[in-house]
């Protein structure tokens, strides 16, 4: 085994068995010693560190050395901006490989010299963001931060670096890139390199880029990461809530390395090693942290102080615990509680006229107007699909994903049948995806094209119930969904490497109301299939695409039936539904009649049941609400919470004043329309987003009403202090909480 393999594997070892310790701030060291610009290599230079490992390599390596003996186990390179890219902005581009390579040979050198058997050192090969931040300046393409983290990446691990950080991370774009450019230098270079990661924290709580912990964690857990962390930010208090995060889901080991503190108007970083020290307690008594170091303004004095630290924390222990888990910029986990997530159907050039018009008309910004209008009425995944044959669909996909990524924050599903196209729009996601979709319809051809992707970029799997039978290559009958769904499970995850909990069955729908006697009584058969694959693949997920189920049926008419059969399907498992978020009727508002006849429907597909659907809702217009002109005034307004409607609610208000005090309509009329929705929620009629839709019409309610109170209305209102684990999945319940006490 060679010395570099010695030395990977001992710092696996070591970080099992105790808390290790990170060096400081390099800039901070520098500056410290009052260099001129000479020092640099002239005044062009003045400035640039990473350019003192050719013109000062002693002045680099003291600095080494000197956090050596204060006790760090792990020094980092002085590469943080020595890409080309960056290293451009000096004129030394041709010479950013030339320093990279002697930034990690300068570490290595240090570390040799201070490290024994029984404390051995390690080299952390320093990479920078750069200078740009794709998703926010741009500035650069994908494909060229490949190639300078690439160019760096290759000099530090060949300067003797014992794995690379790329940290100091603003926007996931940039860090996918980096792990891309890392996976190329080990396939080259025919070795194993490990990589860690740590993310910066902006005041707002979010990365630069708008990512947070939890969905940078996402981002990266196809990664088999050294560790996680954060560094940077405005000291180590400020990390509380993002370390406690990133403790509770990171399934590697997890790293803090603060400044210290937010500099004064001189530059000075005022929190002292003792000031850190105790926040830097607090994070190893609770068990958060694998390793703590040092970002902006700390010193020598302060690793002395975290060294000693370190040796007293009992070190984090972790697991990878198995999570469905997506992101956009936003962070979503698939469990049980948020079933059915759905999903916006309508950024769909196949399935919406509108959306292909607007793609024709080249008008972008309104084609992803609609994907955040998808999102504002409960679609929590955007369905994006450019596949137009009289269009070049990468282009289409590249201009649309470059306008809807600023936009909606939500995780993305990528529909095509194009590898090219699939693999373009994952390099614009800055979370984790879905990709739809796979199946065994030409065998592997599929699989091979798009698993390879699913694995390199993070990205989960939406899974057809289809082989290459060719009788019945779809599968219609609930034993056949659960046939190619066992078959195709193992060869994904023995064959292919996927976990489980990055798949997604499709089990299939078909209309259910064409006549067609291939598909007659196929959606009870669907609804089984979901329970059947739930049942057998309890770790795995479902999604389906509600509406196909009643395509060519009266407009009217599909709303409802697509309600019932959503509603069927979520008692039976399903996670996921394609929807219109805009056009999904409330099951709890269906009359028992309507749900009997889409039932029948459902079950038989029979002509009979076809026809008596056709004449119940031929003569309804699509989204007409039930008659409330029979409603008393008071029913109405209860209604409107009901039915998680604002349209007409301030009018009816406004009458309801004219005879009785605000408060009393609260009491009243509102509240008994929240008591309805807390029933229906109870009874499964209800989902968590119309849930939040109806919360959200009460508080409209209130906050018209409540500047006409009575002062004296509130004045024994007491204080109630409601608290959930930032993160945890009980939190939507807190929130729901939070409004309804609130109002």
């Amino acid at each position: 085994m060679s010395l570099q393999k010695e030395r990977r594997k001992a710092l696996r070892d070591h970080l099992q068995r105790r808390v290790l310790c990170l060096d400081g701030a390099m800039g901070t060291a520098l500056q410290a010693r009052d260099l001129t610009a000479q020092d640099f290599g002239g005044e062009a230079y003045e400035g640039c560190n990473e350019n003192l490992v050719l013109t000062r390599p002693d002045i680099i390596k003291e600095i080494h050395l000197e956090y050596l003996h204060a006790g760090a186990d792990i020094i980092e390179t002085n590469s943080f901006g020595s890409t080309p890219v960056v290293m451009d902005e000096y004129d030394l581009g041709e010479k950013a490989v030339e320093i990279s390579r002697i930034a990690s040979q300068l570490a290595r050198e240090a570390a040799d010299e201070v490290g024994t058997e029984d404390k051995p050192r390690w080299v952390a090969g320093s990479m920078g963001p750069t200078t740009k931040a794709i998703s926010v300046t741009g500035g650069i393409t994908f494909e060229s931060l490949i190639e300078n983290f690439q160019a760096q990446a290759k000099a530090l691990i060949e300067g003797g670096a014992d794995f690379l950080f790329v940290e100091t991370c603003q926007d996931t774009r940039n860090v996918k890139a980096a792990m891309l450019a890392i996976q190329n230098v080990a396939q080259e270079l025919g070795d194993e390199i490990p990589v860690a990661v740590s993310g910066t924290i902006e005041p707002m709580g979010t990365m630069l880029a708008g990512q947070n912990v939890e969905a940078l964690i996402s981002s990266l857990s196809h990664i088999d990461l050294l560790f996680v962390g954060i560094n940077c930010a405005t000291g180590p208090e400020f990390m509380t809530d993002h370390i406690r995060s990133m403790a509770a889901l990171s399934p590697y080991p997890v790293a803090c390395m603060p400044n210290a503190g937010l500099p004064d108007e001189d530059g000075n970083y005022l929190e002292t090693p003792q000031m850190m020290r105790k926040v830097l307690e607090r994070f190893g008594s609770e068990g958060w942290i694998n390793i703590i170091g040092g970002c902006c303004g700390t010193t020598t004095e302060h690793i002395e102080v975290f060294s000693e630290l370190a040796e007293k924390m009992k070190p984090r222990t972790y697991r990878a615990e198995k999570r469905s888990t997506l992101s956009g910029i936003e962070y979503l986990e698939v469990t049980d509680d948020k079933r059915p997530v759905l999903v916006g159907e309508r950024t769909n050039v196949i399935g919406s006229r509108m959306f292909k018009r607007l793609i024709v008309e080249e008008k972008w910004e309104e084609a992803a107007e609609i994907g955040r209008k998808q999102v504002k009425n409960g679609a929590q995944i955007v369905d994006v699909c450019l596949a137009n044959p009289d269009r070049e669909e990468i282009d289409d996909m590249k201009m649309f994903l470059d306008k809807v990524t600023r936009l909606v924050k939500v995780p993305l599903m990528i529909d095509s049948t194009d590898k090219e196209v699939v693999e373009l729009a994952l390099t614009y996601c800055q979370g984790k995806a879905i990709i739809n979709s796979i199946n065994l319809e030409d065998g592997l051809e599929r699989f091979d094209d798009i698993c390879p992707l699913a694995k390199r970029y993070g990205a989960a799997l939406v899974v057809g119930t289809i082989d290459e039978d060719p009788v019945q290559a779809m599968a219609v009958t609930r034993e056949r969904k659960l046939q190619i769904a066992e078959r195709t499970h193992k060869i994904l995850t023995e064959d292919y490497g996927i976990p489980e909990e990055d798949i997604y069955w499709d089990p299939l729908v078909f209309p259910c109301g064409t006549g067609d006697k291939n598909f007659l009584g196929s959606a009870i058969e669907t609804i089984e299939g979901v329970r059947l694959i739930k049942e057998r693949f309890p770790k795995t997920k479902t999604v389906l695409g509600i509406s196909n189920v009643s395509f060519g049926l009266p407009p009217a008419g599909r709303e409802v039936l697509n309600s019932v059969f959503l509603y069927e399907n979520v008692q039976a498992g399903l996670d996921l539904a394609l929807v219109n978020s805009q056009k999904l009727e409330r099951y709890a508002n269906i009359p028992d009649e309507e749900k009997e006849l889409c039932m029948e429907l459902l079950r038989t597909g029979s002509d009979d049941a076809v026809a008596k659907f056709a004449a119940h809702f031929r003569n309804r217009k699509a989204s007409e609400k039930v008659n409330t002109e029979n409603l008393s005034l008071d029913e109405r307004l209860a209604r409107y919470i009901v039915d998680g409607t604002k349209d007409g609610l301030e009018p009816d208000l406004d009458e309801k004043l004219k005879d009785t005090a605000p408060l009393d309509i609260i009491n009243g009329p509102l509240m008994e329309g929240m008591d309805e929705v807390g029933r229906l929620f109870n009874a499964n009629e209800l989902i968590v987003a119309e849930v939040l839709q109806s919360a959200e019409v009460m508080k409209t309610a209130v906050a018209k009403l409540e500047p006409l109170m009575d002062k004296t209305d509130a004045a024994g209102r007491g204080k109630v202090l409601l608290a959930t684990v930032k993160g945890d999945v009980h939190d939507i319940g807190k929130n729901l909480v939070e409004i309804i006490l609130s109002n």
